[in-house]
């Protein structure tokens, strides 16, 4: 058996090319999303108490960086600069085996500290942890360095193995997400009936603003509202489903993804939460060994570089 998985193992990496710019741009959207909280959200709204939660920044059992500073606004927003220092360095792609783990701690941070309610700080601290190891195997300039000659210390095969490990953990982890989203709506009455859509969006604090509002009613109103509603958790099974999908569809579900989390900020102006999901989705449907072809800049691209081939999956 285990020459066997050892053999599949070797089959799947032969070819395998991790040093494109696939990585490196979901891993700076993932950065501008955690950035722009950081820009325009000073640390008293950062850190405030919350239901059951008097004491702020929260530094109980955790290792959060805005718990290294006395409990005090000018301390933290030393550190929230610091933070955004770090993230623009992220961002640009700069280093990423210097920038990976600080990056990780940054989002640990927020998720651990921080009053935080949109939920995409808990996705991004969980992909951003398992990208520390493949951060740590690039020592890149620039994560948007396309590297495709037989430098053996780009390409060592002890490199390779762990990178596609570590990139088959988040794609698994990325469809445990989406069936968990799906699977646990449908406990709720509201997602079950086909009305949650109607209450979600006209909720207080995540509802529509009244600009759209007036624009959706008729819609909200009317037995649309099912198809909305019923719509969204089908579309989370199917992304889930391309976990075991051949890769040449992968395609077809990366813009499944990216529309639906694109409707989820506009409508709803969670932006710093579809940018980490759509980076995440990135990771999860794009090939983590072909160019991202908009991208694909000749100043990035290494001087004995060659055309990159894909490997199969």
């Amino acid at each position: 058996m285990f020459k066997e998985l050892n053999e599949n193992l070797k089959e799947k990496i032969t070819g395998f090319n991790p040093w494109t710019n696939a990585y490196g741009f979901a891993r700076s959207l993932i950065g501008l999303a955690t950035l722009l909280t950081l820009l325009f959200n000073d640390s008293s709204i950062l850190f405030k108490p919350a239901a059951g939660l008097e004491r702020y920044p929260f530094c109980g059992n955790n290792l959060s960086i805005f718990c290294l500073v006395p409990n005090d606004y000018q301390y933290l927003e030393i550190i929230r600069w610091v933070c955004i220092a770090i993230l623009v360095l992220v961002v640009i792609g700069w280093r990423p085996r210097f920038t990976g783990i600080p990056h990780y701690w940054i989002m640990y941070s927020l998720q651990n500290s921080a009053t935080i309610i949109d939920g995409g700080e808990q996705i991004g601290t969980v992909i951003t942890l398992l990208l520390v190891p493949i951060t740590l195997c690039d020592h890149r300039r620039w994560h948007w360095t396309i590297i495709t000659d037989k430098d053996e210390s780009f390409l060592s095969i002890y490199k390779v193995v762990t990178i596609y490990c570590f990139w088959i953990a988040i794609r698994i982890q990325m469809a445990i997400v989406y069936a968990n989203a799906a699977l646990e709506r449908l406990k709720n009455v509201e997602w079950a009936d086909g009305t949650a859509i109607y209450y979600f969006f006209n909720d207080p604090m995540f509802g529509i603003p009244d600009y759209l509002a007036v624009l959706l009613d008729p819609i909200l109103n009317s037995p649309i509202v099912v198809i909305l509603t019923w719509g969204t958790t089908i579309l989370e099974l199917f992304l889930f489903s391309a976990l075991i999908s051949p890769k040449k569809y992968w395609n077809i579900f990366l813009w499944s993804g990216i529309f639906l989390h694109t409707s989820i900020a506009l409508l709803l102006g969670l932006y710093s939460f579809s940018l980490i999901m759509i980076g995440c989705l990135l990771l999860f449907l794009h090939p983590l060994d072909q160019t991202i072809k908009l991208l694909n800049k000749n100043k990035f691209r290494n001087k004995k570089s060659v055309e990159v081939i894909p490997s199969e999956v």
